[in-house]
């Protein structure tokens, strides 16, 4: 497994969980509020929504690293959990916000292309 796809893979991973703290944790602090374009009030209106998004970027970057942890071995374990953030982020940028394309699924794609030509 080369290293480089590795290190795309952890970077992924790092993203997803800073979009954890952001989603369950800081949805209506000021971070927040500017990483996600949003006011006080709708903030607080989809904090419970936004917390389950959370949750849910919480689990691919959890199946990231596992497929790190796992070595070589996990290698069908980076593939999916990578594609799923690809399909997830090509949704979201289809669906909310074009941003995602380039935060979410262009390094998904990116850490693909990687696995597959190590």
């Amino acid at each position: 497994m080369g290293t480089f796809g590795n290190i795309v893979v952890a970077l992924v991973a790092l993203i997803h969980l800073y979009i954890l703290v952001l989603e369950m944790f800081l949805w209506d602090k000021p971070a927040g509020l500017r990483a996600f374009g949003q006011t006080l009030e709708s903030a607080r209106a989809s904090k419970v929504l936004a917390a389950n998004q959370g949750l849910y970027n919480g689990f691919l970057a959890a199946g990231l690293l596992w497929g790190l942890v796992l070595g070589a071995d996990g290698f069908a374990v980076k593939v999916f959990f990578l594609a799923c953030v690809l399909v997830a982020g090509l949704y979201g940028a289809a669906t909310a916000s074009r941003k995602i394309l380039f935060v979410q699924a262009l390094p998904a794609a990116i850490g693909l292309l990687a696995l597959w030509l190590s």
